[in-house]
């Protein structure tokens, strides 16, 4: 692997609220190697100016659905499995080309295509993978419609099937089994369902989703392999279910109140909003087949998603970034970006997609951030993301240049 030095670029370190000018940034073997506002040499490295520019780290969406290909998922599990992979791959060229060079995956992608990806088989964001989400029978996870017979899931809990991204699971002793299973087949966290959702045909969303007893038993099972639970939850009253009972982060979170927000921050948990996403749903999802219920769901989440971020800060609790975007809508990724920038500060939003995901991972000092060490995920950047937020929107029109562990995969200046 090639090394670079990047020369004369302004640094946005997401730990300062100002960017720091003319500096040098070396990458060699994939990592960082030195990052000075001292004039830097190398013998060997491809040098480019980037004078007048932005360099950056990576931005990490910490929920997506790489295998969503469409928004009505209540259909998609009965897709051949090459159809539903092959949709996947043009979506994960996409994240990275807008300047996502990691991507936590909350339900959908498997370990075959984690390896492709990291073979550069697939060109896309590394994958932290959760499996197949777990869902109880009537909840988020369960696209089955209403009739006069419940018939089978499209799947068995041994097999993985590529247009099912989550499965249906019940009783404490059978969601040990499954998350097991999903740890086997490579699982780096698990995804649970702990309240109703808008996507989903037959569950309210006020819904508390998994009894404590089985969120306690998958919890306790994720540690055991020294990883966590991230848990779909939108009321105040599930998200406090889920918190109390060892959940680490909490993924949308709408409909907050400032009692279970500080909860939250004192029990250290995180929240992951994913406000975009109900803005597609609304102005697409009848177009693309959502259906008409899931449709009449979204104004109650959506009315709640600037306010609760709002919450969210003032009670101290970590937000990360999140999309949650499906087929289509995809492309509205960076969007989170403007719409998160209505209530918070700049520096605050690119935290989130830095500094935050970083430690959602596990990652500190590995991601989200340029200093020596660290994985080389660099972004160029034309203009100022703290002062104008618009430079990050888009489809990487104002990223010049995507490097991920060292590798360029984007370059308009060579």
């Amino acid at each position: 692997m090639s090394a670079v030095l990047f020369k004369n670029g302004n640094l946005l370190d997401p730990a300062q609220s100002e960017l720091l000018e003319g500096y040098d940034v070396l990458v060699e073997d994939g990592k960082v190697k030195e990052v000075s506002d001292k004039p830097l040499s190398s013998g060997t490295a491809r040098v480019i100016d980037i004078a007048g520019k932005t360099i950056m780290p990576g931005l990490i969406d910490l929920h997506g659905h790489v295998m969503a290909t469409q928004l009505n998922l209540s259909s998609q599990g009965f897709l051949p499995d090459a159809l539903v992979m092959m949709r996947s791959v043009p979506i994960m060229a996409a994240m990275l080309r807008r300047g996502f060079t990691t991507l936590r995956d909350a339900g959908g992608a498997g370990w075959g295509l984690k390896c492709a990806v990291e073979e550069d088989t697939i060109i896309g964001p590394r994958l932290f993978i959760s499996g197949r989400a777990l869902s109880q029978t009537g909840g988020h996870g369960d696209p089955r419609q209403r009739s006069d017979q419940l018939r089978p899931m499209s799947f068995c809990g041994c097999c993985f099937r590529a247009g099912d991204i989550g499965r249906v699971v019940d009783g404490v002793d059978n969601v040990r089994r499954a998350v097991r299973e999903e740890f086997q087949m490579g699982a780096d966290q698990i995804k649970i369902m702990a309240s109703g959702g808008v996507a989903s045909p037959t569950d309210p969303i006020a819904a508390y989703g998994y009894s404590e007893d089985e969120i306690a038993a998958i919890v306790d099972e994720a540690r055991s392999r020294q990883t966590y639970v991230m848990a779909h939850s939108y009321t105040a009253d599930a998200i406090e279910r889920a918190v109390r009972n060892g959940v680490r982060t909490i993924e949308h979170g709408n409909l907050i109140d400032e009692r279970v927000a500080k909860l939250m921050a004192e029990k250290g948990a995180y929240v992951v909003p994913t406000l975009v996403t109900y803005e597609a749903l609304a102005n697409e999802g009848a177009t693309y087949g959502l259906p008409a219920d899931s449709v009449d769901k979204i104004a109650t989440v959506r009315t709640a998603g600037l306010e609760s971020l709002q919450l969210y800060k003032r009670a101290g609790v970590k937000m990360g970034f999140g999309s949650d975007l499906l087929g289509p809508s995809q492309r509205l990724q960076s969007d989170e970006f403007r719409i998160r920038a209505e209530v918070l500060s700049n520096f605050d939003v690119i935290q989130s997609a830095t500094l935050i995901g970083a430690e959602v991972l596990n990652m500190q000092g590995q991601l989200g951030q340029l200093s020596a060490g660290a994985i080389a995920d660099v972004l160029v950047v034309d203009g100022n993301p703290y002062k104008d937020i618009a430079c990050l929107l888009g489809q990487g029109d104002h990223i010049p240049l995507v490097m991920k562990g060292g590798k360029i995969y984007h370059d308009e200046l060579a």
